[in-house]
């Protein structure tokens, strides 16, 4: 069965896609619930904004989650890690859906959420297990999660909008079941024996490069989300665009945030240092050129493609390079990388709402967002100047026999 450390020169193994789809399904039903808001308050009884923590309960239970659930199941095989998440990602929805009670829909999105960690944790590590096209694959996994901007989450609120909040939950839970069975049928049981301890894992993070890398991550996400999470009132108020053309511009934001992560996938293993070092100083560069250029439609649309194009194209780099440096205890590191996003999605946005609040107004997201992915050059030089060279991990780590499909034992290879 291919694997993502084994694969032919230049092809990407299906596995990749496999976890890129159960990417998607989690960015889907991370940011669906958006859209949906207003519905949902009104069918379990509640106000918008007391609804709104569906959205907080989320967030939190991928940053505290993330890291808790990789070392909850550090010793389980990988493949049974993803298959019981998925699981639990599809039984959470079930539950929504059937519920009327407003606390037991957030306690299921909590779960949910830690679902999702554990995925995306155990996905990652996956996906950089081989040298070879480590960050284009990290890309397209990350890709998934971009895709469901542009397409999962405007068609989850179309449909919520004809069918009713429910359907689109319903929909995740069959589609997340499914993803089940494929993680179940293509990743190798010979790839899920780790003999990495907890001690390892925690030992790992004393590298000061992956610090570097995470810091970026916090950074770069801060940057462009502080930004995007108030992009509408700029638009219709500042910029002139019609509400009802709104939707179009987000759709633009996820082309471009796409089109980043493709790029910094296809670059990101040749030329770590120069691709998110130029692409960090163009993301500032367009987030300041929104400041004053934000009084037409034009100039504002293309500016908002060009800071997700470019903000997005530091992600697969930087998260191939944390885990990689993690070596041989990359578990905890891949959790790490997506509490770090979230960590900078919520400070980014809590920053942006002050700054719109006093005399800078509208443009006072945009000066946050753009003082933020400044900041990430920071971090970027030093791993510049430290180096980012590692020896290739070895994702088997003892020499335990494991099963395969015909029931007998192969021997997996030792730890170096």
């Amino acid at each position: 069965m291919p694997s993502a450390a084994s694969t032919r020169a230049g092809k990407l193994p299906f596995v990749v896609w496999v976890l890129a789809a159960g990417t998607f399904l989690m960015g889907t039903t991370e940011f669906v619930i958006a859209g949906l808001l207003p519905e949902i308050a009104s069918d379990l009884g509640t106000s918008a904004p007391h609804a709104g923590l569906l959205i907080t309960a989320f967030a939190i239970g991928m940053i505290v989650g993330s890291p808790v659930m990789a070392l909850a199941t550090l010793r389980l095989p990988r493949r049974l890690t993803l298959v019981a998440a998925l699981a639990v990602f599809a039984l959470g929805h079930v539950v929504t859906a059937l519920s009327s009670s407003f606390t037991v829909v957030l306690a299921a999105r909590g779960v949910t959420a830690l679902a999702t960690g554990a995925f995306w944790t155990v996905g990652f590590v996956i996906v950089t297990a081989g040298p070879a096209r480590a960050t284009r694959a990290v890309g397209v996994m990350m890709g998934g999660l971009t895709l469901a901007n542009v397409i999962g989450v405007p068609i989850g609120s179309f449909v919520g909008q004809y069918t009713g909040w429910r359907g689109p939950f319903w929909a995740l839970a069959f589609l997340a079941g499914l993803a089940a069975v494929f993680v179940g049928r293509f990743i190798s049981r010979t790839e899920q024996r780790a003999g990495i301890s907890v001690r390892a894992e925690v030992r790992a993070l004393r590298q000061g490069r992956l610090w570097l890398a995470l810091a970026a991550a916090v950074l770069i996400m801060g940057g462009v989300l502080a930004t995007y999470t108030y992009i509408t009132p700029l638009l219709t108020d500042r910029a002139g665009v019609p509400a009802g053309a709104v939707p179009l511009v987000l759709i633009v934001f996820g082309l471009g945030a796409l089109g980043g992560t493709a790029i910094g996938g296809r670059l990101g293993d040749c030329r770590p240092m120069a691709t998110t070092l130029t692409a960090a100083t163009v993301t500032a560069l367009a987030l300041f050129l929104l400041i004053p250029l934000s009084t037409g439609p034009v100039t504002s649309v293309a500016l908002v493609f060009l800071m997700a194009l470019a903000g997005f194209t530091v992600n697969p780099v930087v998260t191939s390079l944390a885990v990689r440096f993690a070596g041989d205890a990359p578990t905890l590191t891949s959790a790490l990388t997506t509490s770090a996003y979230n960590t900078g999605i919520a400070a980014g946005s809590a920053l942006a709402g002050t700054a719109m609040n006093t005399s800078l107004g509208l443009t006072g997201p945009a000066l946050v967002g753009a003082v933020s992915a400044a900041l990430t050059l920071l971090p970027l030089i030093a791993l510049a100047l430290t180096g980012t060279r590692q020896q290739p991990r070895i994702v088997a780590q003892h020499t335990a026999p494991a099963p395969v499909h015909d029931g007998t034992t192969a021997p997996v290879p030792a730890r170096h």
